[in-house]
């Protein structure tokens, strides 16, 4: 830590919420993991990965930006869904700044519209119009595209980024820090997310899950931790246990012989080990849980609803 001599003024520090909105896959944990330099929220190429409200912290000498990352709002199909976009609804309710983060690669879609619908008429923060995937958007698209998005929402500024490859990110910081109000502190600075471990291992199992099977698997696993145990200072046990609703997709998790399981849980301790700083063991079980997504009971026995 570098010293802050008295004598020259500090500006004033600045602290707030800074909600990240848009439809599913547009790259908003991608974007929040980036500006927090952590592995906050999971990211799969599968639309709707994120389920619940994340919060990733984001700490400097001069400010602390709290990045909520919501479920992609979509046209909910089952209990699961419409619990998302009420958790995405609701992130909107006491945050300073919405970043509306589109595809800005492509024309804006139905879901875009709703969004931007629904921020004309409930927000009351600024908002910022960030096209994302400005590295895939063709040349000769650019001007209908970005005034298509234009056309969403009304914004206070807009931005064109690359959250994958970091493009024009400090600018947009710039855009943020300029409407944050001022304030002290509000996590301490070493901490990067308001996610107990717990709930960090279970979304790490969630994400090889989603990241090596395909077709209706993703969308019916839920992860549940059941046991977890500091054995030595430099050693964890956990257990956790992987929900799905079919037989079928059960035997798809397992895989023949056990090697898909084996896979999975291999490559999720590497990351749990990665944020715990030390060895762990990593038990998985495989059970099936019929209909979990249509069950609100179910839903908050895995914390997915309030």
């Amino acid at each position: 830590m570098h010293h802050v001599d008295p004598n020259r003024v500090a500006p004033e520090h600045k602290a707030g919420f800074v909600a990240v909105i848009g439809k599913p896959n547009v790259g908003k944990s991608t974007l929040v993991n980036a500006f927090v330099g952590a592995k906050v929220a999971i990211v799969s190429p599968k639309p709707q990965t994120t389920r619940r409200v994340i919060r990733g912290i984001l700490t400097r000498e001069d400010a602390q930006i709290i990045f909520v990352d919501t479920p992609g709002i979509h046209q909910p199909k089952h209990k699961l869904g419409a619990a998302m976009v009420t958790a995405a609804h609701s992130a909107l309710a006491d945050v300073d700044i919405v970043v509306f983060l589109t595809d800005g690669s492509r024309m804006p879609d139905d879901d875009d519209r709703r969004i931007g619908k629904l921020l004309n008429e409930k927000c009351r923060a600024p908002i910022l119009l960030v096209m994302n995937k400005m590295d895939l958007l063709k040349p000769a698209d650019v001007q209908a595209v970005t005034e298509a998005h234009w056309a969403l929402v009304k914004y206070d500024d807009w931005m064109r980024v690359s959250a994958t490859r970091g493009t024009h990110l400090d600018k947009l910081l710039d855009q943020i820090l300029a409407r944050l109000p001022a304030g002290p502190e509000l996590y301490p600075a070493d901490q990067v997310t308001d996610q107990t471990m717990q709930a960090i291992a279970a979304e790490l199992i969630r994400e090889q899950v989603l990241l090596h099977t395909r077709q209706e698997i993703p969308h019916s696993v839920a992860v549940a931790i059941d046991e977890w145990e500091d054995r030595r200072a430099d050693l964890t046990h956990i257990g956790a246990t992987i929900y799905v609703e079919r037989d079928s997709q059960k035997g798809i998790v397992i895989g023949a012989g056990g090697a898909m399981l084996k896979k999975i849980g291999q490559k999720a301790r590497a990351e749990i080990e990665a944020w715990v700083g030390h060895q762990v063991y990593l038990e998985l079980w495989v059970k099936v849980w019929e209909k979990w997504r249509e069950r609100e009971s179910s839903l908050r026995q895995l914390g997915l609803m309030e």
